[in-house]
């Protein structure tokens, strides 16, 4: 498998390069605020700090929040939370900053660009292990959205089956879990070709298995027209490999700090994850009221798209049977695992790569206000989706 790693090795140092990038444009914000560098703005908010304890004058205290894409339901909880005053409930004016293909939301942060940034964990390890003093402060999400996409008739239904096929990846630190697979399963395709962020390729069958995620690209292929039944296709024309089943998933999105900004700011980032996890219950209780959140921030995709992917996020984050937010060890382990055995890092990033003890003060704030932080009776509902995603 050493094709494999390095194939990871260079979709890694693409990821590294692409961090010089600029940070974004803001989305929208609490309170009156302006605009200006990313991850800054022009507030009245005034903060004090006393040998490191935040005393407010009673303003908003101004952060920014750098996602790691554009508007869309994936992000959801987080516009609810400005959309439901859960922000400035906290005392909070929060800027969201969206995300693009050269934004590294985790270089945003280390850089002093954001407070707060939403990454991959395996990603976020990389910056780590190259300098950046950053922590794991809220894992949002408690399982793996990606999958391995094939048609139903192509005879592939395990990983085995890859054996000698064109199998597709992004790159850019997306395909992990797949040469974690292949090497697992002791698995070598025929090729592995770099696919661009949708279903082309499959659609026009130059892939054999492409890669893609629960509440994006698998979508993508359902709001196609099956060109032999004029209906759109199903779930019955594809087969899919879940990584979460196959022993190689590793953890996505989740709340990371600049370790230095934390020493100092601890309360407001608790009062940030309250607030943000507020909105994601909100989102998990009120799913077409985040939907239609989402819409009026002027999405890229359509309306069906966006109910879909707030489903399927919803069941990445739910249940969460610590608490949302709260991680999970066993799934950090197996996702540092698959990170050193496929050389994205090093070595092992160490105890303090995340903690918990925020995030649990957090959940424990919003259960005291009798609100369900597992949501353990969470299940998902059946969306209907329309050509082309509309």
């Amino acid at each position: 498998m050493k094709t494999m790693r390095t194939l990871a090795a260079m979709a890694t140092l693409v990821l590294l390069v692409a961090a010089c990038g600029g940070a974004g444009t803001e989305t929208t914000v609490a309170g009156e605020t302006t605009a200006t560098a990313a991850g800054t703005t022009d507030t009245s908010a005034s903060t004090e700090t006393t040998e490191g304890t935040e005393v407010t004058t009673g303003e908003l205290i101004p952060v920014a929040l750098q996602l790691q894409w554009v508007t869309q339901a994936q992000f959801a909880g987080y516009f609810a939370a400005i959309d439901q005053g859960f922000y400035t409930d906290a005392g909070l004016d929060v800027t969201i900053l969206e995300g693009a293909v050269d934004i590294v939301p985790q270089q945003v942060v280390a850089a002093g660009g954001a407070e707060f940034g939403i990454a991959w964990v395996p990603k976020a390890l990389v910056s780590r292990e190259e300098g950046a003093d950053i922590v794991n402060i809220g894992q949002v999400f408690q399982r793996s959205g990606t999958l391995e996409v094939s048609w139903a008739d192509s005879g592939i239904t395990e990983p085995a089956d890859w054996e000698g096929m064109r199998v597709g990846t992004w790159g850019f630190g997306n395909e992990f879990e797949l040469t974690a697979a292949f090497e697992l399963y002791d698995v070598t395709p025929a090729e592995v070709i770099q696919q661009p962020f949708d279903m082309s390729l499959l659609l026009n069958n130059e892939l054999d298995a492409a890669q893609a995620m629960t509440y994006n690209e698998y979508a993508q292929v359902l709001e196609q027209e099956n060109p032999e039944t004029g209906a759109l296709y199903t779930d019955a024309d594809l087969s899919v490999i879940d990584f979460n089943e196959i022993g190689t998933a590793m953890l996505q999105d989740a709340i990371w700090a600049d370790a230095a900004w934390l020493a100092d700011n601890e309360a407001t980032a608790q009062a940030f994850l309250k607030a943000s996890f507020q909105g994601w219950i909100f989102c998990r209780d009120n799913p077409d009221a985040c939907v239609q959140i989402v819409l009026d921030r002027g999405p890229a995709l359509g309306t069906s798209h966006q109910a879909w992917q707030m489903n399927e996020i919803n069941a990445l984050i739910w249940p969460s049977p610590g608490g949302i937010g709260v991680m999970d060890q066993a799934l950090w382990d197996q996702t540092v695992e698959v990170a050193v055995g496929q050389a994205v890092i090093a070595a092992d990033p160490g105890a303090d790569a995340f903690r918990i003890d925020l995030a649990e003060a957090a959940v424990a704030e919003l259960e005291a206000e009798g609100l369900d932080v597992a949501g353990e009776s969470f299940a998902p509902t059946t969306i209907t989706l329309n050509p082309g995603g509309e």
